[in-house]
């Protein structure tokens, strides 16, 4: 059996395959489609499959990374949505909170909400804050409000009833009504999507639902499609923002978890590698064409988020606690209006990309910087298959020189050092200022770009050491390999932790396990394989923001609940730095996460060498040039290099989909599993 894994980024589509009978494994880079990424996908799996001898018909397992519904979102090319409400509340998209975005910055805009106000419906219901129907709704007066979505050529609908987390009677019977009666349209509702309190950020997570879902819809109808077609007797499982798979009919009905699928999977993907090696502290660094992601894992355990903005709006779905950035290969360097040198966040994306990239690109990028100091081969990259222009890339970087007044050398450096400097500030934001010593994890470099800078930020940061997977390019596409099917459902609470609430919550684990359970056996889990497990998200009464709090997924006792409030508070004590140990704690809400374990399948150890690389790993030797100047590396073959080989900077260690830089004063040591583990001399 074939297991293949498909990422796919906004510069290239990263494929992994491992056949489970020999243990081997191969990888495959193609440039995305962005006008469809199915193609790629397609291509990619026939063109992998084939160099492995082997057909499509031996693929047992697909798992997949997409960034369909983040595009349609960050480009405003989504589906044309309404919204229906209860009456007197249209406005909540548009009154949204009376946060600003920038504190200091008046001019600051606010993202536009993804529905008009002139599509907004109001219908005659109403729920009491405990659920109680205080207005029935009547559904024949949803005709008229149908007649007029045709009229306007809405192609979907959010449903968002006030107090539905509570009793979703009314959402239920709108969206079965749409259904019959507008069948064409796509229709969300948000006891479904998030049914928790907050309505702004319940409507406005239950809009981007339904935003996206009309063109999610369609490409995972082109997936299934096309993997059909090659041959594949599995359907492709999409990876979701909180790390674990789900189908493509779960993907369809709830693709808002999506937002995060790509960088989900490089964080599971390192987390899988640290527990090979017995590093359960970790800090994540996927830097790819456009933007770099960061994430900490503490004791082998990536932070789930309950909330996050995406692109200036707020998401109520699990998530990574993943943190993005706008730098990348593809960057811009430019010169601002007072004359200072900025990288990013604007991109060369796939096409033109990087002037050295051949394909028309005339600005100067982090790629093309990287170009002119000699850091990446002037065969090409992808093994030769993608030449460079080193000539166009110089030519870019020498007009910057020119508005900056510096010379090519210098103004590639300056180029490197800023990106580097806003990516270590992103490591920052995710330890130091959660209260986390960088200086005690593991740098986990992968992506495209992403060895190209470890070693530099990990000397900043004072990380002593950097973690290379055997083929960081492609390391998102591995996670897809290593994860399991997950889904998270979230039930309303709102109750003071005391005995009073325990039929409540009780009520509430009992209804959320039963959906996990049933989730899980639609999604065709062995049930030795299935896995349920709880939070309760809690708070003191009157704060804005809960922590989540572990408890069993059963029925609790009052002793249970005497525990959970001293975890709340400990929890509390460590995340602020004290707590009120008499004061009333409230629970909010209870998150059920169903989890299947799909099988993993390693491959086999690295053949064994000594510390002398053999001579076969040694491509040539090249300038370079570095922070103190341009120095002689060595230029390594990472594919001959074996477990126990030891190299010292400056070298270039350079593979199918990536260039690993080793500055003067590190060194690298290759283990057993294929990693490269570089020292770094810490500033």
């Amino acid at each position: 059996m074939i297991r293949i894994g498909v990422d796919v980024g906004g510069t290239f589509t990263d494929i992994t395959a491992l056949d489970t009978g020999t243990g081997a494994r191969d990888v495959y880079k193609l440039p995305s489609t962005p006008g469809d990424q199915s193609e790629a996908v397609a291509e990619g799996i026939d063109r992998l499959v084939t160099a492995m001898d082997a057909t499509a018909a031996s693929i047992g397992y697909l798992g997949h990374g997409t960034t369909v519904a983040t595009n349609a979102l960050l480009e405003r090319a989504g589906a044309r949505t309404a919204l229906i409400t209860t009456r007197g509340f249209r406005d909540v998209l548009e009154i949204a909170r009376q946060r600003r975005p920038a504190l200091y910055d008046l001019f600051v805009t606010k993202p536009a909400p993804l529905t008009r106000r002139a599509w907004c419906f109001e219908v005659d219901e109403r729920l009491s804050a405990a659920g109680k129907v205080l207005v029935e709704l009547d559904t024949a007066r949803l005709d008229p409000i149908i007649a007029r979505l045709r009229e306007l050529e809405i192609q979907a609908v959010a449903v968002c009833l006030l107090h539905s987390y509570r009793d979703p009677v009314h959402e239920i019977q709108i969206r079965d009504h749409l259904r019959r009666h507008w069948p064409e349209g796509y229709v969300s509702i948000s006891s479904e999507i998030t049914p928790e309190f907050r309505e702004y950020e319940r409507f406005t997570t239950t809009t981007m639902n339904s935003y996206v879902g009309p063109p999610m819809a369609r490409y995972l109808d082109r997936l299934g499609r096309r993997v059909a077609e090659l041959g594949s007797p599995v359907a492709p499982l999409v990876i979701q923002s909180n790390g674990g798979l789900a189908s493509l009919a779960a993907t369809r009905d709830r693709p808002v978890g999506t937002l995060l699928s790509g960088p989900s999977a490089g964080v599971v993907a390192a987390r899988h590698l640290g527990e090979r090696i017995g590093r359960t502290n970790l800090i994540t660094f996927d830097m790819g064409g456009t933007s770099t992601d960061v994430c900490l894992i503490g004791e082998g355990t990536a932070m789930v988020s309950p909330q996050r903005d995406v692109d200036g709006y707020p998401v109520r779905s699990p998530s990574l606690d993943i943190h993005t950035i706008g730098a990348g290969g593809g960057s811009i360097a430019a010169v601002d209006p007072g004359g200072a040198l900025t990288v990013g966040p604007r991109s060369a994306g796939a096409r033109p990309g990087p002037a050295c990239y051949g394909h028309g690109g005339d600005r100067p990028t982090v790629t093309d910087a990287h170009a002119v100091l000699g850091r990446l081969s002037p065969e090409g990259i992808l093994g030769g298959a993608m030449r460079l222009d080193v000539a166009a890339a110089e030519a870019v970087v020498d007009g910057l020189a020119g508005e900056l007044g510096m010379d090519r050398e210098r103004t590639a450096l300056g180029i490197l050092r800023l990106v580097e400097a806003g990516m270590a500030r992103a490591i920052r934001h995710v330890s130091v200022a959660t209260g986390v010593d960088p200086r005690d994890h593991v740098l986990v470099a992968f992506g495209g770009a992403g060895p190209l800078h470890a070693a530099g930020i990990a000397a900043e940061l004072g990380i002593g050491t950097v973690l290379v997977p055997p083929n960081p390019g492609t390391l998102c596409a591995l996670g897809l390999l290593v994860t399991d099917l997950r889904t998270d459902l979230v039930g309303s609470v709102y109750q003071v932790a005391d005995t009073e609430a325990l039929p409540e919550l009780n009520g509430t684990l009992r209804r959320l396990s039963t959906q996990a359970r049933s989730w899980l056996a639609a999604e065709h889990i062995d049930p030795a394989d299935r896995e349920l497990t709880a939070v309760a998200s809690m708070r003191y009464r009157r704060q804005n923001y809960e922590l989540d709090v572990p408890l069993p997924a059963r029925d609790l006792t009052t002793g249970d609940l005497t525990e959970l409030v001293d975890r709340f508070h400990a929890l509390h004590t460590e995340a602020y730095g004290f707590a009120h140990e008499g004061a009333p704690v409230q629970i909010v809400g209870v998150r059920v996460s169903a989890i299947g374990r799909i099988p993993r399948h390693e491959p086999p150890p690295l053949p064994a060498g000594g510390p002398t690389p053999p001579p076969s790993a040694v491509a040539a030797r090249r300038p370079v040039v570095f922070e103190a100047g341009t120095e002689d590396a060595t230029i390594y073959r990472r594919d001959a290099l074996l477990a126990g080989n030891r190299i010292a900077g400056p070298a270039i260690v350079e593979q199918l989909d990536t260039t690993t830089v080793l500055p003067p004063g590190t060194t690298g040591r290759v283990d057993e599993h294929g990693n490269l583990l570089i020292e770094v001399a810490t500033r």
